[in-house]
Formats: C-alpha cells, structure tokens, sequence
C-alpha cells in the first residue's frame, strides 16, 4: 500500500473500501501491459497524451467513478520524497467505460470534472522524471455517490476528502517511464 509523505490520504481510502470489492474491477490500457513501461508518446518527451484506458468490473450501485494518475516516486525514486499528481478527474458516469488516447486533450465525458494535477493545470500531464524509472499509478475509483462540485482549483486531496466513505471498489494500473 502507498503512503504519502505526511499526507495520509492512504488511510482514508483504505478505510472506506468494502472488503472483497477492491479485485471485482479491473483497469487496462492498450498502450501498456501493468507493471510495463508507458509509451514515450504519453510522456513529456513525446506527444503528452493520455493513455487509452478502459474498464469492467464496476459494482453496481455504482453513482460515479473518479481517476487519479499519480507519481510516487519523486523526484528521485532512490530518496521519493512526495506523490506527484499528474490527472485528477471525476464524476466519470458509470456507463463510461473506456477514455480513449487523449482523453485528456478532448472533452471529457458529460457530467465529469477534472482538477488540477501538480503542474498547477487541469487535464492529464504525463511522465516528466527528472531523474531514474518511476512508477505512475492509474486508479479509478468506484463511487456510491456524485461527489459535488468542487470546483475549478480542485485537487487530488479535494477529491479524495469528498470520497471518503464513497468508495465502493478500486481497480489500479501501473506503469514506469525513465528518460
């Protein structure tokens, strides 16, 4: 389990998902396999696009999903001294199952909101490590709820504050890049 420093936010989610949900989802990309490097095109020495994603699994009383892609691993993954947000997108209808390549660079789906990742702008921004392989995670999140509007400035600990006891399952994905 990730922890951040002098967050929390682990416990939080941690303590809210129904025990034997968290493997009924699953999250994969066409671009790479979980645990396999992510395709320059999606970082910032390439295009910076999102990858496609898509998903099966969500539990039913499903309201919402959300997707947080974040970094765990800066700057540098031999001394990691924060969690780097990349996307933070949510209010996803459950009907959504897939986001294709872009996704971020295209209007989002009807009713979903995106917040601000860490370079201070909504949208995906992709791998940029200053320095070895780090490791981004791609969760979703399944929802009982609509979380409300949080706003333009959102953030990933907005999010994660207004899911807490929300959440109904998981699915994650992770991939690496090194420059």
């Amino acid at each position: 389990m990730r922890t951040a420093a002098g967050g929390g936010w682990t416990a939080v989610l941690a303590s809210v998902i129904r025990p034997g949900d968290v493997a009924s989802m699953e999250l994969l990309s066409a671009s790479f396999a979980h645990g396999g490097p992510i395709p320059v095109r999606h970082t910032c020495d390439g295009a910076n696009t999102s990858p496609p994603l898509s998903w099966s699994g969500v539990p039913s009383g499903t309201r919402s999903l959300a997707l947080i892609v974040d970094d765990p691993d800066a700057p540098d993954p031999a001394a990691p001294k924060r969690i780097w947000v990349h996307w933070v997108l949510y209010n996803i209808p459950p009907a959504v199952t897939a986001l294709a390549e872009g996704g971020a660079r295209s209007p989002v789906p009807t009713g979903a909101r995106e917040g601000l990742n860490d370079g201070d702008a909504p949208g995906y921004d992709g791998p940029c490590p200053p320095i070895g392989r780090h490791r981004y995670f791609h969760t979703l999140y399944a929802l009982d709820t609509v979380l409300p509007e949080l706003g333009a400035k959102a953030r990933r600990r907005d999010v994660d504050a207004a899911m807490k006891g929300h959440i109904l399952a998981q699915a994650s994905l992770m991939g690496t890049f090194q420059r």
